[in-house]
Parts: structure tokens; C-alpha cells; sequence
């Protein structure tokens, strides 16, 4: 099973209900969103005139970028496949890929949130929420979309796609042939991929080919410098553990000292 989402841009009205609808069902701060949408044009394509809207979301890659970069001590997870029960044991960091339904997930409890994630994401989909605060971060929690995973297990829809008032969002699974999303996907929906990077996203796009080219040709993400990724990853990884105990003993005013000093450290050493 690979859950995915069609978007048809020839039934979107960029009304923005979808967003709204995540927001209050997730209790997204105003300042961010895990999910979108953008106004593109009208712009000239190929000759003809072409206005659409671009709405984003977590794409549920086949292969995530953003899951490796995590550097949350691995721990040992059993998956269960809902339908059939099979189960699966693997060893994930804070955040992974279901191998039951594909979708990519964040264990909020575990998350350091050093933002590696947020970084790697190419599509911007990922953002530290800063209500999501404990003991091990103080500046929040990695979030987004996770195709609202709790409703589907109830047997709901996902509030983007219930809320939707034209049918223009489309979920299921992209497995199964006989399902909607895999019929769009027949007819020629597809995922943007960033450039340099063949990352399998499952939320896809159906529409007009001018609407499509007009969106890829101005929303086609780049990868981004995994190698500063990685830094703020580790120095994440080493400072996170020091931070819960400089607070258990009352020493937060060196910590956070330290830690803004060796982001800033690293971030320079970027340019």
C-alpha cells in the first residue's frame, strides 16, 4: 500500500478551505501551515494564457530526504499492517516511512528539534512548530502533514480532502489500480520532483497541460546542501542531551549560550 493525493487543478477554486480545515483540526499555529495554497499567474505558456493554484503539501516521498537526516537516537519500532495484520520491525530515528502505508511520519516525543529535517525538505512542507515545546527543546518540535493518518485509521477522510467544496483533492491508494488516485495517475497525474532528485512524491497533480507546466516551471523545488544539513544535525545530536541536563541542574543560561554560538558557528561556516 502507498497512500497518496491527487490534487485536479481543473476542479481547484483556491478557496483555501483546505487549509483552513488542516489549521483547525491540527491546531496549526497562524504563522505556519502543513498544508497550502499559492495563486500562479495568469501567466503566457507555450503561446496561451494559463492561471492555476499550487496546492502543497507533504509529498510522502518513496524515498524522503528528510527521513535519513533525523539524528535521533534509533529505536526499535513494530509496524502493523491495519488490513491484514502482518507485522514489521525496524529501527527508525524521530521521524520514518511507514512500511505498511508509505506515508512519512514524526514521533513528536523523540523529535530533538534541531529543524535537519525541516532543512532537508525541498518542498518547504516541514516547519518546527513552537507550541510543540518540552524539556529536550525549548524552540519546538518538527511538524507537517501526515495525510491525517488518525482520521484514515477511523475510517475518515483527511480534513483537506473532506472539507474540499469541488472534489478538487482526491486521496487513497496509489497501489491499488482500481482506486481513484491510481486511475489519475493512469490519465497523467504527477508529482513535482526538485531538480537534481528523483524522490517519488505522492501527492500529484492532474490538470490541463498548460496549468501544469505552469506550475512546475515555477514551483520545481532544488534539493538542498545536505552537507550543512548534516552539520546541524550532529551538532544537534551532540547539544540536544546537554541542554535536558544543563536544565536539571540549573545551568540553561551557559547552555543556551553555547548553543546559540555553535549554530551561528556552524551556520557561518556554510558561507
Amino acid at each position: 500500500m502507498q497512500y497518496g493525493m491527487i490534487i485536479d487543478l481543473e476542479r481547484c477554486v483556491g478557496c483555501h478551505a483546505c487549509t483552513i480545515a488542516c489549521k483547525a483540526e491540527w491546531e496549526v499555529p497562524v504563522e505556519f501551515h502543513r498544508n497550502w495554497v499559492y495563486r500562479i499567474g495568469p501567466s503566457l505558456v507555450e503561446k496561451e494564457m494559463a492561471s492555476t493554484y499550487y496546492p502543497g503539501l507533504c509529498n510522502h516521498c518513496n524515498d524522503p530526504v528528510c527521513v535519513p537526516e533525523c539524528p535521533a537516537d534509533l529505536e526499535e519500532v513494530t509496524f502493523t499492517d491495519i488490513k491484514t495484520g502482518k507485522t514489521k520491525t525496524m529501527e527508525i530515528a524521530a521521524t520514518w516511512k511507514d512500511p505498511f502505508n508509505g506515508t512519512v511520519q514524526i514521533d513528536k516525543d523523540r523529535c530533538l528539534g534541531c529543524g535537519a529535517c525541516v532543512d532537508a525538505c525541498p518542498y518547504e512542507a516541514r516547519y518546527i512548530n513552537p507550541d510543540l515545546v518540552d524539556d529536550v527543546s525549548e524552540d519546538g518540535k518538527a511538524d507537517k502533514c501526515t495525510y491525517c493518518m488518525p482520521r484514515v485509521e477511523a475510517g475518515l477522510q483527511p480534513a483537506c480532502v473532506q472539507t474540499c467544496i469541488t472534489g478538487a483533492r482526491i486521496f487513497g491508494d496509489l497501489d491499488d489500480p482500481k482506486s481513484e488516485v491510481a486511475q489519475y495517475v493512469k490519465n497523467g497525474a504527477k508529482g513535482i520532483e526538485p531538480d537534481g532528485g528523483e524522490l517519488g512524491p505522492n501527492s500529484r497533480y492532474y490538470g490541463k497541460k498548460k496549468d501544469i507546466s505552469l506550475l512546475f516551471s515555477t514551483h520545481t523545488p532544488e534539493l538542498a546542501d545536505l552537507g550543512h544539513v548534516r552539520r546541524r544535525a550532529m551538532l544537534a545530536s551532540m547539544v540536544k542531551p546537554a541542554v535536558k541536563k544543563a536544565r536539571s541542574i540549573g545551568l540553561m543560561g551557559i547552555a543556551g549560550a553555547l548553543i546559540a554560538k555553535s549554530i551561528t558557528d556552524s551556520d557561518s561556516s556554510k558561507e
